[in-house]
C-alpha cells in the first residue's frame, strides 16, 4: 500500500557510482545496478537518510512522496539471504556485499562485523580459476593493489576495520611476484595497530595458478 513517508532518492547525474552509500545502508535497501547506486525497493528504505553522508557528490536526499510502506520484516529476510553462502556450484558468485576495493569499503561497514576476512591482491582472481568456490565462499573479501594504492591509507583502514569489529579471521590471498608482498605486511600493521589478535594466514598463487 502506498503511503505518504520519507523516503531516499538518488540524483543518476550526480552519482558516479562509487558504492559509498551501499554499505552506509543497513537494510540494502541500495545496490550499484549499470554503474548507478539505485533503490532496489522502496520497502526496503526506512527513509532515516543513514547514507547520506557517505555520498561525496550531494547525489542522495531526503523526499516526502508517496511510497511503499517500510517492511523490516522484508528487510530481515533480505538481510538474512545476503548472509548466507551465496555459491552452490561452480558457475554461481559467492559475492556477497559490495564495494569491495579497500580504499571505498567504509570501516563500519555492516557486512565486516563478526566477519571472515579475505584481503586479495587485484591480479590474484585472474589467474586462479577457482576464487569464489575455494576462498570466496563464506568470507567479506576486500581487495586492492598494494603497489599504486596508498599504502599508509591502507594501513589505517585496517587498522580501524580490526578495531570497529570482530574479525574472526584474515586470510591474506596474494600472487607469487614482488609486487604483491606488501599487502601481508599491510594487513599485518594494521593489525598490531589495532591491539587486536587474530589469526591471519598468507595465501601465495602463481602466475599459472596453482597454490604454492
Amino acid at each position: 500500500m502506498k503511503i505518504k513517508r520519507k523516503l531516499i532518492r538518488i540524483d543518476e547525474v550526480k552519482c558516479t557510482g562509487c558504492g559509498l552509500c551501499v554499505p552506509s545502508c543497513a537494510e540494502g535497501a541500495i545496490q550499484i545496478v549499470d554503474g548507478k547506486a539505485r533503490l532496489v525497493a522502496e520497502k526496503y528504505c526506512d527513509g532515516l537518510g543513514a547514507c547520506l553522508g557517505e555520498c561525496p557528490e550531494g547525489a542522495l536526499s531526503i523526499r516526502e512522496e508517496e511510497a511503499d510502506e517500510f517492511d523490516p520484516e522484508a528487510v530481515d529476510e533480505r538481510c538474512q539471504q545476503a548472509n548466507l553462502p551465496a555459491v552452490q556450484s561452480p558457475s554461481s558468485s559467492a559475492l556477497s556485499h559490495w564495494p569491495v576495493q579497500i580504499r571505498l569499503v567504509p570501516p563500519t561497514a555492516p557486512f565486516l562485523r563478526g566477519a571472515d576476512l579475505l584481503v586479495v591482491a587485484d591480479c590474484t582472481p585472474v589467474a586462479y580459476p577457482r576464487f569464489h568456490e575455494d576462498f570466496l565462499f563464506g568470507k567479506v573479501v576486500l581487495v586492492g593493489c598494494p603497489k599504486f594504492d596508498d599504502t599508509q591509507a591502507y594501513v589505517e583502514r585496517f587498522t580501524r576495520i580490526f578495531q570497529e569489529n570482530d574479525i574472526k579471521s584474515v586470510t591474506v590471498l596474494v600472487m607469487d611476484v614482488p609486487c604483491c608482498q606488501g599487502l601481508p605486511v599491510i594487513v599485518q600493521k594494521g593489525l598490531e595497530l589495532s591491539g587486536k589478535n587474530v589469526p591471519l594466514k598468507k595465501v601465495t598463487i602463481s602466475r599459472q595458478g596453482i597454490i604454492l
